[in-house]
């Protein structure tokens, strides 16, 4: 079937004004933004949010959280009952992080890729470009890509690893996502899928990686993580692409492929859109005792502080969930021309909303009967890593949190497992991205402003 983002519509022509004005228009712009959030943040949480009336603003309201790194001595806070160890520290922009089955943990070490020239679109696209740009910098992102995978082994099951190696350097562009099958390490580059062989044990990859499948990247590449993760029987992967965009502005065209997550075949690299409308997927995960796959989504900006949740859902094969047209089923966002009313008609309403802005990028699931070392509360249930906000006041996310499940849905509200990530002062001394478990029942948080890797784990008695 032809994706469901097929057709074409262009943004409006914008008067051009000189180059040099643009600073200033985008400043000005920025200091009349004063958007903020009416609705307590719960409000925004759960299987039903309350979606008030969309609040446009030209230029997004902008409340981030200076990228600054832990004080010396200072770490992140966990919940009641918990324990937080410094797992690994010294790294560059650590953003994911997968376990093995031999207890080694894998660490993309990456970064935003570099930017190819962008096509004239007029002075307003140039002015948010360049505001968002420069909010990105302050929050940590945009620079140099380290392009590695870092080996990190704790060999006396202290919490913290002893030793490190560089796994893997060559044939990586900017990688995120990973997954070992068999006899082979999955990467997911910015542009490509990447198979190496690889065998639990070895600290490097020597051998040259051989390509599975293209991903959309180039020329805008907006969102540039690309996850992956393997059916359970192995023979398929499952790989997200974010959107171009914040609603399609660069066009639907440019949107080919894009705001959806991918079925690969891994023998032969042949894929399909698995699901689509989805504006910028990136963790998922098996909801175990089931077959189902979930993925947590960041959401559309500019409509205001209470809008769009963020959301944690189950994804069905062929499934479409609104993106851009619609927001949380068949909410129309009326900033995206033409009108698509037949696909919104059949928009999938997301399992789960996670409040607005909060950026949920990580996503594990806990199984009981795995992950005994768990404290109950804690013991059926998805953690997600809440990257945080920039376009929202007050601020949202940078935290941890865990979502209980019960008979494979989720069932009650989220409870901060791993937060302090946000000084007084409102500054970012860390960022949590990716999330794993190791064989011990410890949490593991990849955190890439504090370029460290966290280990949550119950106290001993």
């Amino acid at each position: 079937m032809p994706h469901p983002l097929a057709t074409s519509h262009r943004p409006g022509t914008w008067r051009r004004v000189p180059s040099y004005l643009l600073g200033a228009v985008a400043l000005a712009s920025l200091a009349a933004c004063g958007d903020t959030a009416k609705l307590p943040f719960d409000a925004g949480v759960g299987p039903t949010p309350t979606l008030p009336e969309p609040n446009k603003t030209l230029i997004p309201t902008v409340h981030i959280a200076p990228a600054k790194g832990w004080p010396q001595g200072q770490q992140p806070s966990p919940m009641a009952g918990m324990q937080v160890t410094a797992f690994a520290t010294g790294l560059d922009h650590p953003r994911w992080v997968i376990t093995l089955s031999n207890g080694d943990v894998l660490v993309a070490e990456t970064n935003t890729p570099p930017k190819a020239p962008q096509p004239d679109q007029g002075v307003v696209k140039k002015a948010m470009d360049w505001v968002v740009g420069k909010v990105m910098a302050r929050a940590g992102s945009g620079g140099t890509p380290a392009n590695r995978i870092t080996l990190l082994r704790d060999a006396d099951g202290d919490g913290v690893a002893e030793t490190r190696s560089v796994l893997l350097q060559q044939g990586l562009n900017s990688p995120f996502g990973m997954a070992l099958v068999g006899g082979d390490l999955y990467v997911a580059n910015t542009d490509a899928v990447v198979r190496f062989p690889y065998q639990p044990g070895q600290t490097q990859i020597t051998a040259p990686g051989t390509k599975v499948a293209d991903l959309p990247a180039l020329p805008f590449n907006h969102h540039w993580t690309k996850n992956l993760i393997a059916s359970p029987d192995g023979a398929k992967l499952y790989v997200t692409v974010g959107s171009n965009s914040n609603v399609a502005e660069n066009g639907i065209e440019a949107e080919t492929g894009r705001a959806a997550i991918w079925e690969v075949d891994r023998a032969t690299g042949a894929h399909r859109i698995f699901a689509s409308g989805l504006r910028n997927p990136n963790g998922m995960g098996w909801a175990p005792g089931t077959q189902t796959l979930w993925t947590v989504v960041n959401e559309r900006d500019q409509i205001g502080s209470d809008l769009v949740p963020d959301y944690l859902t189950s994804v069905k094969d062929g499934g479409f969930y609104g993106w851009p047209y619609s927001y949380f089923g068949q909410n129309v966002d009326e900033r995206v021309k033409p009108a698509r009313p037949d696909l919104v008609a059949g928009a999938i309403s997301p399992s789960y909303a996670l409040g607005a802005h909060v950026a949920p990028l990580g996503l594990v699931f806990s199984d009981p009967q795995v992950h005994t070392a768990l404290p109950p509360a804690l013991a059926s249930g998805a953690f997600v890593g809440q990257h945080g906000s920039w376009n929202r006041k007050p601020r949202s996310g940078y935290n941890v949190v865990f979502v209980p499940f019960a008979a494979g849905q989720p069932a009650g509200q989220p409870v901060e497992v791993l937060g302090g990530f946000v000084s007084p002062e409102g500054d970012a001394w860390g960022r949590p991205v990716g999330v794993a478990l190791d064989a011990k029942g410890g949490l593991l948080v990849a955190d890439d402003v504090g370029n460290a890797v966290w280990r949550v784990s119950a106290k001993a008695p």
